[in-house]
Order: structure tokens, then sequence, then C-alpha cells
């Protein structure tokens, strides 16, 4: 539900709400032309900070303590380092988190999941890792995708078999352990509030067998080597402080001949979709984040992140260093979102 409802009433909360509104408006507009013209946006990738070479040369020390946490440079180790500040942004948007996707992208990140799904190709048996998984949108899908290719192959056989009982006819559909055909998903992540919404909504929506909740980092994942035959982070690799520590535990959990397979935002290729796109980020997403879960800072976060996540080429390399294979991406809606994908071979 809104926070604010307007009416007819002239009460005077109402006119507090609405004049809040009117100044996030203003706040957010004059904080996007800021964005625009003091930082780094999608085909501007510039070194930090300017002048002649020797002065843009930083320090390793420096270099390795130092990250982005959206256009803001912050410490990775000391309190309020990125890790911390991410942590807060997803403790806060938690409850919320779900109604922002579908207010954010009008409702196209479900088409984008779905997609993800149906590139993925899941059979009966398959062992997924989803990492970032929070509120479960990709095991949920996972299940069903699963759930409905078992179901098919289980009438295939049963067809063939005229000679079995109502009994054993029976028996067979009301297997539920067995009704993913041993598909299993385990859905980690950091955040513990991320993680009671999913299982809140496991809950409500009859989830239970082949599904598993775990408390982990991406760059330190609880498993052993060779585990799972997929591994999938969707709208979640952005917010790592290591994005390359992160791929080298995707690519050691990961069986041989296992896919990995990101979906994440990225630069959009059409300079008409790119300017719209920036202005409904900057102008307007925020501004839904403040009247909706009463958090206008995360949101803007969140748009600020996604201007410094790496291209779609960039980030094509970065998996293939982390020792992946057969690496391509996707583009979807003109490369507002890419779907990238590698195998371990």
């Amino acid at each position: 539900m809104q926070r604010y409802v307007l009416s007819d009433s002239g009460h005077p909360t109402v006119k507090m709400a609405a004049l809040r509104s009117w100044a996030l408006w203003s706040s957010c507009s004059r904080g996007w032309s800021r964005a625009v013209s003091g930082c780094r946006l999608p085909g501007l990738r510039s070194s930090s900070p300017r002048g002649p070479l020797g002065a843009r040369l930083l320090s390793q020390e420096k270099e390795a303590t130092e990250t982005h946490f959206g256009f803001e440079t912050v410490s990775e180790e000391e309190k309020g380092g990125k890790g911390e500040r991410v942590y807060q942004v997803f403790e806060s948007v938690a409850k919320k988190y779900d109604v922002m996707n579908d207010m954010m992208s009008l409702g196209i990140h479900r088409v984008w999941k779905d997609l993800l799904l149906w590139k993925m190709r899941p059979f009966p048996g398959t062992q997924l890792l989803d990492v970032a998984g929070g509120t479960g949108d990709i095991a949920f899908r996972f299940l069903n995708y699963v759930q409905a290719q078992h179901q098919r192959k289980q009438k295939k056989q049963l067809r063939a078999q005229q000679n079995l009982s109502w009994e054993e006819i029976a028996r067979k559909y009301q297997n539920e352990e067995d009704s993913l055909g041993g598909s299993r998903v385990m859905v980690c992540d950091i955040n513990k509030e991320m993680l009671k919404i999913g299982k809140q909504k496991a809950r409500a929506q009859g989830y239970k067998a082949g599904l598993a909740w775990i408390l982990g980092d991406a760059e330190e994942l609880p498993f052993d080597d060779d585990k799972f035959d997929v591994y999938t982070i969707a709208f979640g690799i952005r917010n790592v402080t290591h994005i390359d520590q992160a791929l080298q535990e995707a690519h050691r959990v990961l069986k041989p001949g296992g896919r990995f397979l990101c979906l994440e935002f990225s630069q959009v290729n059409n300079p008409l979709v790119s300017r719209l796109y920036d202005v409904y980020s900057f102008q307007v997403i925020p501004v839904l984040g403040e009247v909706i879960a009463g958090d206008w800072k995360s949101y803007q976060y969140l748009v600020e992140s996604i201007r410094q996540f790496p291209s779609q080429e960039e980030f094509k390399e970065m998996i293939e260093d982390a020792g992946f294979q057969k690496v391509t991406y996707e583009n979807l809606t003109s490369g507002i979102v890419a779907i990238h994908s590698g195998f371990k071979l």
C-alpha cells in the first residue's frame, strides 16, 4: 500500500503529503542534474581523479581499500563501508522490495525473469544455487518449471505402462517429494530480512519440497566445490564489493559442465531509450521509493549502482577471467538489462 493516500477531505495530513511529494520531485530533479554533470554515466568511463597521469595513479593499497557505493567512493573495510551500507539498503527495502520491482519496471521484471528460466531450461534433477535470491522470484519460477517438466515426463511414462493399478498411479501423483524429479534449489542471500520475506512468500504460495534458504556471502559461499548444476544471480551482482571474487566462487561451486547465468541491469544501446531511461531513473524511481517504501536514499543508490556497473562486454571479460568458457550475453529491452551465460568446462 502507498504511504500517502490523497483524498478530497482537505485534511492537513494530506496537504502535508502533497507538499512533501512536490519537494521530493524538486530535490530529485536537482540531484539528477548534478549526477549527470558530475558523475559517470553509461559510455563515459573515465579514470579518477582527473589530471596528469601521475595524479591518476593511486597506490595499490588505496585501490584495495576503496570501492563505489553508487556514485560515492567508500571504504571496503571500515564501518560504513560498501558491504555494510548495501546490507542496510536491502534491510530497509525488504518488505516493499517486490512491490517496488513492479512499480519501477512497470512489471517488465517478471518477463525478464521468465526469460532467464527459458534460457536455463532446467530438467528434473537439476541442482540450482540462486545467489542474492532473497525473496524467491527465481527459485519459485525454477520449481514451477521443473515440476511441469517432471509431470509431463511422468504422464508419458504412465501412458506407456498399461498394467499399473489405480493405487500405483495415485501414489506416483501424490508423492510430493518426487514431484520435482529430484530437483532442488538453494536460495543464498547475505541479508536476513530478504530471506525472511522469501520464506513468508514460500509458505503463502505453498512451496515446500526442493527448497532451502541459506544465509551466505556471494564472495565466500558456504558450499563445497563442484556441487551445483546451475548458478543464477539476478539483479544482485552489482551490489557485491568484489565482483571478481564472487565470479570465482560461482565457478568453484559449479560442477564440471555447470552453467553460470546472470540477469543484471546493463548499458542501454539505443540513444533515445537511454535518455528517457536516465530521466525516469533519476527523477521518478527515488520518488517512488519514498512514497511507496518510505526510503528515497536506498532507491537513489540503486539507480546510481546501475550506472557504475561494467558494460556488457566488460562484464563478459570478467566472467571469462574467472574461468568460464563459451561466455555470451543477450540484451533485453534495448540493453536495460542483459543475461550473461557461461560454462565451467
